[in-house]
């Protein structure tokens, strides 16, 4: 997304277009821009109420006539891996990690384009370009980290993080789409989840989950989550998800949004 950058804290609605989750939906975008000295509290306070971030922008779904795009984090100290993930950890116990800097470098070019090319030849990243990457990893106002995953000295995996006061925030990640056996997706989620445990950090934040959604439907498997929804973070078990449906009730009118969006407090 590229928009100009307001003086203060204004918040804009991008124009509907088809929605890349829910086929037959049109979506829509509540964002504002993060710039200058108060970028990272902005971020937070933000990413505390549903919104992510697409390098100097913040956003969160707006859509009308569907809530069914949910904000959902993972309760890092309370979560136990399944059968299934101690498998993957197993399968992956060769793979290292390296956190470095927001600096894009050709080798993760090479495997982003690998990456979108097989699994998302269509969506509206296709077309990116060395230099529209560099900008998505390197266009950060607020504390971020690559983190890169190597196996047998050849890159696997890539994803771009940000650190939050509360958890890390998963903002992009890709990987080797021929190591299908390795589920390297599921990988890097539980390593983030090992990151912020050891940091002592409580949560991981995913990004949307979206019922109904095939390609968002893994993280549900993610358990405990947490999911915001109502102005509120609810575990999912919790929540109401017949509610929250792509059939679900229609959001409040955007001055009704914008006016209980809650603003760092200004010294």
């Amino acid at each position: 997304m590229r928009h100009s950058l307001p003086r203060s804290h204004q918040f804009y609605v991008t124009a509907p277009q088809p929605c890349p989750y829910l086929a037959g939906k049109i979506e829509r975008k509540l964002f504002t821009a993060l710039q200058g000295a108060g970028a990272g509290a902005l971020n937070e306070v933000l990413s505390h109420q549903g919104f992510r971030r697409s390098q100097n922008v913040v956003y969160r779904p707006s859509c009308a006539g569907c809530s069914a795009c949910l904000s959902a984090r993972i309760i890092a100290g309370e979560f136990r891996p399944s059968r299934t993930h101690r498998r993957i950890l197993r399968r992956n116990a060769g793979i290292t990690r390296f956190a470095t800097g927001p600096l894009a470098t050709d080798a993760q070019f090479r495997l982003f384009r690998r990456y979108l090319d097989a699994r998302h030849a269509t969506g509206g990243m296709a077309d990116m370009d060395l230099h529209e990457f560099a900008a998505m990893v390197e266009e950060t106002p607020v504390r971020s980290r690559v983190i890169e995953y190597h196996l047998d000295g050849a890159l696997v995996a890539v994803c771009l993080t940000d650190v939050l006061s509360d958890g890390v925030s998963m903002v992009y990640s890709f990987f080797d789409p021929d190591l299908r056996s390795h589920s390297l997706g599921t990988y890097i989620i539980l390593d983030h989840v090992a990151m912020a445990s050891e940091a002592g950090l409580p949560y991981v934040y995913l990004g949307y989950w979206v019922p109904g959604s095939p390609k968002m439907d893994y993280k549900r498997h993610f358990r405990p989550l947490e999911i915001f929804h109502a102005g509120e973070w609810r575990r999912l078990e919790e929540a109401d998800i017949s509610r929250v449906s792509a059939t679900g009730i229609d959001r409040a009118a955007i001055g009704d949004q914008v006016s209980a969006i809650q603003l760092p407090a200004t010294k």
